[in-house]
């Protein structure tokens, strides 16, 4: 039912559009990221050798091949899917085009959470999955953006006396796991890392969530300008850490098996 869509997809895909140009400047945040998740290749003896890279940006891509597989690449934003190089597909998350059986690795980073069906989706990824092929993703969970958030609403709350949706609503910790059972996945596992940003300029933090198309697309969303100072009210808020901003990018770290034949 559309009163159940919380995202506006349209706006996700014109946002990844707009930064395939501009995703170098976080480059190294997303890499980070990606290690890390792909760190846990290293806990299992399996060895892989097809891989899907789902809205990897342009990072996951390499490091997979950099580990010996063939990898094919796909994204909502066919301008963003098109920095990978070879095999790419520009596609929807909530409808893979991939035939069953297709991979024995799929690997998410970061690029979950802006589906409105996320169990259909992961659905769907572990039937793309080969038996016994692994699932690897991170999405952002409850906590990320957490002193932003507070900040933004309690500066629109004094500037205009209400406040509007600004940041992405994020899944519990509790829940990720669930989500992986209620799709099929064996042996489903979520832990979290929690990885701190500190800026000297805070709206260097404006210009990265830009830069990854991370930028808000809640359907519900003010349309409207933001009231002149918002921002700036809102960055001054926020907590420092040696004359520095910090924001808090909480990664849940989700894992799950194909059941085998």
């Amino acid at each position: 039912m559309e009163s159940m869509l919380v995202f506006d997809r349209g706006a996700v895909r014109h946002h990844r559009d707009r930064a395939a140009g501009t995703v170098d400047r976080v480059a190294d945040v997303l890499r980070n990221a990606a290690e890390r998740l792909l760190d846990r290749l290293d806990d299992t003896n399996r060895r892989f050798t097809d891989a899907l890279d789902v809205g990897g940006r342009g990072v996951v891509a390499p490091l997979l091949r950099g580990r010996g597989m063939r990898v094919v690449n796909c994204d909502l934003s066919p301008a963003m899917v098109a920095l990978n190089g070879d095999l790419c597909v520009a596609a929807d998350e909530e409808f893979l085009p991939f035939a069953p059986a297709s991979f024995d690795l799929i690997v998410a980073s970061l690029s979950l959470h802006w589906i409105n069906d996320l169990p259909g989706a992961l659905l769907q990824l572990r039937q793309t999955l080969r038996p016994e092929g692994l699932l690897l993703a991170s999405l952002p969970a409850l906590g990320t953006l957490a002193e932003f958030r507070l900040a933004l609403t309690e500066a629109e709350a004094e500037i205009t006396g209400g406040a509007s949706p600004r940041v992405s609503p994020f899944p519990e910790l509790r829940d990720c796991a669930h989500l992986l059972q209620r799709a099929g996945f064996a042996v489903p596992v979520a832990d979290v890392e929690d990885i701190r940003f500190l800026y000297a300029d805070p709206f260097a933090l404006l210009a990265d969530l830009r830069a990854a198309g991370e930028t808000n697309a809640v359907r519900h969303r003010a349309r409207s300008t933001p009231a002149r100072g918002l921002f700036p009210a809102a960055l001054a808020r926020l907590p420092a850490e040696d004359g520095r901003v910090a924001v808090t990018l909480r990664m849940a770290v989700m894992t799950g098996w194909a059941p085998g034949t």
